[in-house]
């Protein structure tokens, strides 16, 4: 209650105490309004990027302006953003609650400013959270006619294995495998994605091509940070087969997870697509083609 007080305070500070007396108000108060909601897109660029160096970068601010400006602005507000040490800067309660929100009236004034213009040209810097294997494999690539088309957008990729927090780490939309977890978050599903097993043919030489599900427990299986987990599960004409996966190797990182099946080490799990350079080049095979996996979901997620 406290931010949502400070916030509405500030809110009236721009049409209250930006003006300045006499009768140039208004060329006054229009450069100071202008100085706030910088202040407001600096402060927002900090809190995500944890560094006020960073964050003036970003914008072209100098350090020293950064931290004056923001030092102000938590003046003006009564309240602490940012808990400050030697080497980053986090919110406070009340700058997590006030980022919350003042982002979705900088969103819509950044929307207004694109609809007048009338380019459809995208502009500023979108944060997008994925899975390294998915940025590697599929954005990464697609990147530079999306680029080309829009040269004033600037674009950070947050990659991990592990389930991300989005909102901590200041995601603008995240890329997300499996099923999601009951949150507030918008969702938005993009494809259902099929999933097999691979194995080398050199593993496959050495230790014989399983003809079944249940061949695989007898088999050398890589690991990886799937939803699956060690339950894997396999149709075939309306008959379900599940056998449980005992890892001899595993590993937190999806493209170490192909690698080390293309190096022979076993038979891992993956989405079709991942596999696709693989196999192209038949460094990997596909086994159990008669058999059907579960299919992965891939959702776009808005914190």
């Amino acid at each position: 209650m406290l931010v949502l007080a400070l916030s509405h305070e500030l809110k009236d500070d721009l049409f209250k105490n930006s003006a300045v007396g006499g009768q140039n108000d208004f060329e006054l108060f229009i450069p100071a309004m202008k100085d706030r909601l910088s202040a407001l897109r600096l402060f927002a660029r900090v809190a995500h990027l944890g560094n006020f160096s960073a964050g003036g970068r970003d914008l072209q601010v100098p350090q020293p302006t950064v931290s004056r400006v923001i030092s102000e602005l938590e003046s003006e507000l009564g309240a602490a953003l940012f808990t400050r040490t030697t080497r980053a800067v986090s919110l406070t309660d009340a700058g997590a609650d006030f980022l919350a929100r003042i982002e979705p009236l900088l969103s819509e004034l950044e929307d207004a400013e694109h609809a007048v213009r009338g380019t459809g040209e995208l502009r500023g810097t979108l944060r997008v959270g994925l899975s390294s294997t998915f940025a590697v494999r599929e954005v990464a690539p697609r990147l530079p006619a999306f680029m080309d088309k829009h040269p004033k957008l600037r674009i950070e990729l947050i990659t991990s294995d592990q389930r991300q927090d989005f909102v901590s780490e200041g995601v603008d939309v995240g890329m997300r495998l499996g099923p999601l977890p009951d949150s507030s978050a918008t969702a938005k599903l993009i494809v259902m994605l099929p999933r097999a097993v691979f194995a080398a043919p050199s593993y496959l030489e050495r230790a014989g091509t399983p003809n079944t599900p249940s061949d695989l427990t007898s088999h050398s299986v890589i690991g990886t940070p799937s939803r699956l987990g060690r339950t894997w599960s396999f149709a075939k004409k309306g008959k379900v087969t599940s056998v449980t996966v005992t890892p001899r190797l595993m590993v937190t990182f999806n493209e170490v997870g192909t690698a080390a099946a293309v190096a022979g080490l076993g038979i891992v799990s993956m989405t079709k697509g991942a596999a696709r350079k693989e196999v192209a080049q038949g460094l990997l095979v596909q086994l159990l083609t008669d058999w059907t996996m579960d299919e992965i979901e891939f959702h776009a997620v808005f914190p």
